[in-house]
C-alpha cells in the first residue's frame, strides 16, 4: 500500500516573546518549543513576538520580532497590525494559532478570513485580579478576551481545569475545545547525573533533604503557605532545607516572612535560575513542589521536574492532579493549607510516603509528554479548522 504524504499546514502564530531572550514563563516556553518542533509534524511555522532584531535569524527565520521589548503599548500594537497585514497579504497561510488575545484582539480584522485557534495558556483577567489588579484594567482585559474568544473555532487548553474554565467563564461551546498537554524537552531535562553530583556542581550541601520549588514570586503561587509550612516540617525533620527559585514582586514581602520565621538557615531565594542550571537544580533535590493556591492550568514544572528523574508534589488545584495522577496518587497534597503542605512533605523525608523514582519519573514524560509527541497531537487540532 502506498502512504500518503503528510499535507502541510502553513500557521501564522501569534506569541508574546521570544524564550531564549526572556527569563521565559510557561506560554514563552510553550511558543518557543512549538516553533521549533511543530515543522517536523507537517505544520510550517510563521511567528509574531516581542524581541530584539536577532529573533528572526535565531528562530530559523520563522519568528519575527514586531517591536522591542521596551516599545510603548500603542507603537507595540501598531507594528504587529502591520506585520500580520504583510504577512496575510503575501502569504498563503491555512490558519492562524493565537498564543495572547491582547495581540490578537487588535489584528482580527486583518486575519478575518483564517480559521482561528487559540492556546488558551490561562484566563488573563482572572489571573490579574487573582494577584491584585482591579477596576477598570481587569475589565478591559475580559473584554479584550472575550472578543477574540469569540471568533476561534477550536481552543487548545492544557488540562480539564482549564476547559472548564473555558465553558463556565467564557461560554465557549465543549466542542470547539481539545486538550492537548504542555510539553518538554526530556533530552535536555535528562542530566544524567546523580543527585550527589548535581549538588556538588552548585554547591548544595550533601546532609540536607532539599526540596526545590520553582515559581514566580506572586500572589496565588502559594509560597506564603509553603515557607510557613517549613516552620512545621523542621520541627520533626531540622536539617530540611527548602530553595526557592524564581524572580517576582513578592520577593521582598518573602525575605521578611522567612527573617520573621528565623528560617534563614532552612530556606534559601535563589532568584532567577539560568536555563542550563535548572535540570542540575531539579536533579540535585530530593523532590520539587508546586503550592498552588488557585488558577493552575497545568504547570510545566511538573513534568519538567519529573524529566530530570525528580518527583513533584503539587496540589490539588486546577490542573496538577491531572498531569501526575496517572503516575502516582500519593503526589497529589489534598490542598494549599499550610498543615497540609507540612504534613506530606513530612511524610515523604520520613518515608512515610514513597515517590515513583528516577526511571518511573523520566519514562512517564517521554511516553506522554516529549514535545514531538504534543507537537503532533497539536497538528492534528490544526487539521480540524484547516480539512
Amino acid at each position: 500500500m502506498e502512504l500518503t504524504a503528510l499535507k502541510t499546514i502553513k500557521s501564522l502564530q501569534i506569541g508574546v516573546g521570544w524564550l531564549p531572550e526572556e527569563k521565559g514563563n510557561g506560554l514563552d516556553r510553550m511558543f518557543h518549543a512549538l516553533a521549533c518542533y511543530l515543522p517536523d509534524s507537517g505544520v510550517e511555522v510563521s511567528g509574531h513576538v516581542i524581541g530584539s532584531d536577532k529573533v528572526h535569524e535565531n528562530s530559523g527565520y520563522r519568528v519575527k520580532a514586531f517591536a522591542p521589548k521596551n516599545t510603548p503599548l500603542q507603537r507595540r500594537i501598531g507594528a504587529l497590525r502591520e506585520g500580520i497585514r504583510e504577512d496575510v497579504k503575501s502569504g498563503d497561510y491555512d490558519l492562524v494559532a493565537s498564543h495572547f488575545a491582547l495581540f490578537t484582539f487588535p489584528v482580527l480584522r486583518s486575519i478575518r478570513k483564517l480559521p482561528l485557534v487559540v492556546h488558551f495558556h490561562g484566563p488573563w483577567a482572572a489571573e490579574s485580579k487573582a494577584e491584585g489588579e482591579k477596576g477598570l484594567a481587569v475589565g478591559t482585559k475580559w473584554f479584550i478576551e472575550r472578543n477574540v474568544y469569540k471568533k476561534a473555532e477550536r481552543f487548545i487548553v492544557l488540562s480539564n481545569a482549564f476547559k472548564k474554565v473555558l465553558i463556565e467563564n467564557y461560554k465557549i461551546d465543549p466542542d470547539r475545545i481539545r486538550i492537548v498537554r504542555g510539553g518538554v524537552q526530556a533530552d535536555r531535562f535528562d542530566t544524567g547525573l546523580s543527585i550527589k553530583e548535581a549538588r556538588e556542581q552548585l554547591g548544595w550541601a550533601q546532609d540536607r533533604p532539599i526540596i526545590l520549588v520553582v515559581r514566580r514570586l506572586a500572589r496565588r503561587m502559594g509560597l506564603e503557605n509553603l515557607i510557613a509550612a517549613v516552620v512545621r516540617v523542621k520541627q520533626q525533620i531540622p536539617e530540611v532545607q527548602l530553595m526557592i527559585a524564581g524572580s517576582g514582586p513578592l520577593r521582598a514581602e518573602l525575605e521578611d516572612r522567612i527573617q520573621a520565621a528565623s528560617l534563614e538557615s532552612h530556606v534559601k531565594l535563589l532568584g532567577f535560575v539560568p536555563d542550563e542550571l535548572l535540570p542540575v537544580a531539579y536533579r540535585a533535590s530530593d523532590f520539587s513542589i508546586v503550592p498552588t493556591v488557585s488558577l493552575e492550568g497545568f504547570g510545566l514544572i511538573t513534568i519538567e521536574s519529573m524529566a530530570a528523574g525528580t518527583p513533584v508534589l503539587v496540589t490539588n488545584v486546577g490542573g496538577l492532579p491531572e498531569v501526575v495522577s496517572d503516575l502516582s496518587e500519593d503526589m497529589i497534597i489534598e490542598d494549599s493549607e499550610v498543615k497540609t503542605l507540612a504534613a506530606h512533605m513530612s511524610s515523604v523525608l520520613l518515608g512515610e510516603i514513597k515517590l515513583p523514582d528516577q526511571h518511573a519519573c523520566q519514562e512517564y514524560v517521554r511516553s506522554r509528554f516529549d514535545w514531538p509527541v504534543i507537537a503532533q497531537h497539536v497538528r492534528t487540532v490544526y487539521e480540524e479548522v484547516v480539512s
